[in-house]
């Protein structure tokens, strides 16, 4: 009998374009021709204009097949059988040599399509690990110091520098600390963190283990979105497998810690970490007002270090290869990579993890193959639907913190959303604000109403009604909004308007002269 061991992926969005069915029915031919078939289902690598995507191994080379459905089964089948890499329609050669990926510098997802998410053999076949053992062999004090010297910044948005959290927390006097991990990923066209929690949940587990031994933490949480039922499933599995292996539970390892997976509502405001410590402690999802910060008094009122899936992520890598590995990658203060998440009107869309430097242009343009529409690109709005519309006269910007907030722009969370000349970005900056006014919590007044009234001082600008006094006061409303929210939510909501209002005049039907301030 011939026997056969292929790769295919299970994350939830390979999941929706058939790749179930995929399996099945090479089972099904499998079983009619009398061949062994192992299918091992892997993550997936990101590139999501190739999936389903089928691979196999050839002379320790893996060689892909594309966009198979399930109709291709025994065609697929007969290519696999014979002899060297796969002759076939939709063969692809070695998926290593695609150029979207080979010109990735991955490090948060260097096991991504290699490895079965929740197999801690193959986990740690593949280096997962590392970083916890020479965790263990190092002071909490030196743990930290590694955090702090590798610049790594947080990764959910605020990209505040992450060894001050670490040693704040970890300085903190208290008899109870906690590891939370925000990974209530609602920005339009991100899905990274899903990726990893569907991919290579033990990444995530080993980067919050090796927080607790830094910060002095027993108990750990996971939130993660009522949306991502496939996430909290790999999840609990995952934290079940690392329980059984010694890495958590009581006295694991040398250290208590305990890790559970809490599931939100689906509220945006709940990705803002005050609300998300509400929201874990039985509450309703409201922003607290800050002094205190959650490094001094978050969960249950103790200190508690946050952030999210990507943060956590980096962590493994930082202290298996030591700071100054991740340090050389990167410009600036943005050290190390981000997966930055290509979405929207894109030929290529999907994952594409970079150090920093690299241009938008080269983002979109190049690897991303432009529009999948064919026509000319307008804008993209970079750091999910909070950040600003970056235009084409803008593309030569490095994706680089500081230099995109010299712009009025942010990176953000890495979320990439391609518009092409067609896209009306009056009416985009419209649903901005009415984004905000349907998921403000309520609590500050600035969010709570400025929001809706600026979805009607809009509305009158694109009416043409007193044309000239409505635009002086959305920008009045707008620099109330940045200023005077108590959190992101409505602090950021001008950042999609006036780059709309600043960029694209037009689409408001107005004069470059008439959009000034």
């Amino acid at each position: 009998m011939s026997a056969l061991t292929l790769y295919l992926p299970q994350d939830s969005v390979v999941v929706a374009m058939g790749a179930d069915a995929v399996a099945d029915a090479l089972q099904v031919a499998a079983a009619t021709r009398g061949v062994a078939l192992e299918l091992r289902r892997t993550s997936s690598r990101g590139l999501f204009w190739l999936e389903p995507l089928l691979e196999v191994e050839v002379a320790g080379v893996r060689h892909g097949l594309a966009a198979v459905q399930a109709a291709d089964a025994d065609s697929v089948l007969t290519a696999l059988l014979a002899a060297g890499a796969p002759t076939h329609p939709k063969a692809i050669g070695p998926v290593a040599e695609i150029p979207q990926l080979k010109r990735q510098q991955r490090q948060i997802f260097a096991r991504a399509g290699l490895t079965r998410p929740v197999s801690l053999d193959d986990y740690q076949t593949h280096g997962g690990g590392r970083g916890l053992q020479r965790a263990r062999t190092l002071s909490a004090a030196a743990v930290v110091e590694e955090v702090l010297q590798s610049g790594l910044r947080g990764r959910g948005g605020a990209a505040f520098p992450a060894g001050i959290k670490w040693r704040t927390v970890q300085q903190a006097q208290s008899a109870s600390k906690y590891v939370v991990c925000n990974a209530d990923e609602g920005d339009s066209g991100t899905f990274a963190d899903r990726m990893v929690m569907e991919g290579d949940p033990l990444l995530l587990i080993e980067g919050m283990k090796i927080a607790a031994l830094a910060v002095g933490a027993t108990q750990g949480y996971i939130y993660v979105r009522s949306e991502y039922p496939q996430a909290v499933a790999t999840l609990r599995a995952a934290i079940a497998a690392a329980e059984a292996a010694g890495w958590l539970g009581e006295n694991a390892s040398g250290q208590t810690f305990h890790l559970e997976v809490r599931v939100g509502a689906g509220a945006y405001i709940c990705g803002e970490e005050t609300a998300m410590l509400e929201s874990i402690e039985g509450k309703r999802g409201t922003v607290r007002a800050k002094p205190p910060i959650p490094a001094l008094a978050g969960l249950f009122g103790q200190p508690t270090l946050v952030h999210n899936v990507l943060s956590f992520a980096a962590v493994p890598g930082i202290l298996a290869d030591g700071a100054a590995s991740y340090q050389a990658m990167g410009m600036g203060r943005s050290r190390g990579t981000l997966p930055f998440q290509l979405a929207g009107n894109v030929r290529f869309g999907g994952l594409y993890e970079l150090a920093f430097g690299p241009t938008l242009h080269e983002l979109v343009n190049e690897l991303g193959g432009g529009t999948r529409s064919g026509r000319p690109v307008k804008a993209a709005q970079v750091g999910g639907p909070l950040g600003a519309w970056v235009p084409l006269s803008d593309f030569d910007l490095p994706l680089d913190y500081e230099a995109f907030a010299a712009r009025q722009a942010m990176l953000g969370h890495g979320g990439v959303v391609v518009a092409d000349d067609s896209v009306n970005l009056g009416q985009m900056a419209r649903f901005a604000m009415a984004f905000c006014a349907e998921e403000s919590c309520g609590k500050c007044t600035p969010c709570r109403i400025g929001s809706t009234r600026g979805v009607e001082v809009i509305d009158r600008i694109l009416h043409k009604q007193d044309t000239h006094a409505n635009v002086a006061l959305l920008h009045d409303l707008c620099d109330t909004l940045l200023h005077g929210s108590l959190c992101a939510l409505g602090g950021m909501t001008p950042y999609p308007v006036q780059s709309a209002l600043r960029h694209f005049p037009q689409d408001f039907g107005l004069t470059p002269e008439e959009a000034q301030p």
